[in-house]
């Protein structure tokens, strides 16, 4: 960086999806304000993120030409990074060992860009083995910075060899204040309109938003609202999403309503008109979601959860069943049978929705990244 030339920072995301817009945008005006360029790049979808159909078009943002391939089980990706490198004063990439354009970088790490990894942290599906586990910790060790999604995911970065003064946990979260506010404006007309439309009991809706693939347990689900609709007269579960095994939800029948992928207003209006939200298979930002509708998350115990899982707290702001779908089953509807249980839960929920935001999730990367483009790292 030599005089009056602003500094650049680019992030490199495998794919845009509609919920990082409004984090960029804010990490955007954040930087601004210190003199600082924002660029994000991006690949296109692969594997089962294809079938979800939820990439989006960012107007600025760097289309970068890729390869992949599967090698295995896994999905191999690899995009020319040394130019877009070159062009920058940092650089921070995902932490995923399949993602093949970090390693080059991060091996000279000191004679180049300085580069940051963005990630989990830990590797926690059981699925990956010793070297699969050995291999990210030797990835995240190089990193001249980690930006972590949880706490847990710090403390792994230290673990594996980050400097804690170089470890920043970020929070990783969706436009929550965006979220609870159109879904606090739902008039009481829209909702009433809403639970026509689909056939819904004020106090008896279950909700389940995001993609609709393997590791969402999508069967459990729809074998568990059916039990759910038998123990609890007047009961229907809305699914929002897309993905491979959306003809197993439009199929369904019952007590389930496929609406297909829902955004923005749409996931507003239905989070106003849900009571809880259902997912038993691996979850996400749809923690976050849960907490900004105010709708319960009844998930279950699984290997293959996702680090924002943490935020969760077992019969406090959320339900973690153990067990196979009649017990989880028996779980949601002792929730519409005592509504205090879930008043409880659902002001939890109001609350934590305060404490995972993109307007505290870009600031909390901004002295980390400052401090990369000061040359500081």
């Amino acid at each position: 960086m030599t005089g009056t030339a602003k500094a650049r920072v680019t992030f490199v995301q495998p794919y845009l999806t509609a919920y990082r817009l409004p984090f960029f945008a804010r990490l955007a005006d954040e930087l601004a304000c210190r003199g600082i360029e924002l660029t994000v790049a991006h690949g296109a979808p692969t594997g089962d993120w294809v079938a979800r159909r939820d990439n989006v078009v960012l107007p600025g943002a760097v289309e970068l030409p890729q390869r992949d391939w599967r090698l295995g089980g896994s999905r191999i990706v690899w995009r020319p990074l040394a130019e877009l490198a070159r062009s920058c004063d940092a650089l921070v990439l995902p932490q995923a060992l399949n993602q093949l354009d970090a390693y080059p970088l991060l091996a000279r790490r000191r004679r180049g860009t300085p580069v940051a990894l963005w990630g989990h942290g830990r590797t926690h599906c059981v699925r990956h083995g010793a070297a699969a586990r050995w291999a990210k910790a030797a990835l995240t060790r190089r990193a001249d910075w980690f930006f972590a999604y949880t706490d847990a995911g710090g403390e792994y970065a230290v673990r594996a060899g980050v400097p804690p003064e170089r470890v920043t946990v970020v929070r990783n979260a969706l436009d929550t204040t965006a979220l609870a506010a159109a879904s606090n404006a739902v008039t009481e007309d829209e909702l009433t309109e809403v639970r026509e439309r689909y056939g819904l009991t004020p106090g008896l809706t279950g909700l389940y938003i995001g993609g609709l693939d393997r590791h969402k347990r999508i069967p459990y689900l729809l074998t568990a609202a059916k039990e759910i609709a038998r123990r609890v007269a007047g009961f229907r579960l809305v699914v929002a999403g897309d993905g491979a095994e959306r003809r197993l939800v439009a199929g369904a029948g019952g007590a389930v309503i496929a609406v297909g992928p829902a955004h923005g207003r749409d996931k507003a209006l239905l989070g106003a008109a849900a009571d809880v939200m259902l997912a038993p298979g691996a979850v996400g930002l749809c923690v976050v979601d849960s907490f900004a509708l105010a709708t319960p998350l009844v998930t279950c115990v699984w290997p293959f959860h996702g680090p924002e899982f943490d935020y969760l707290q077992n019969g406090r702001n959320a339900l973690v069943v153990d067990g196979d779908t009649d017990r989880y089953a028996a779980a949601v509807a002792g929730l519409f049978l005592r509504p205090e249980r879930l008043a409880r839960l659902r002001q939890a929920c109001r609350a934590d929705a305060t404490r995972y935001t993109v307007e505290d999730m870009a600031a909390r990367f901004v002295p980390g990244l400052e401090a990369l483009v000061r040359g500081d790292a």
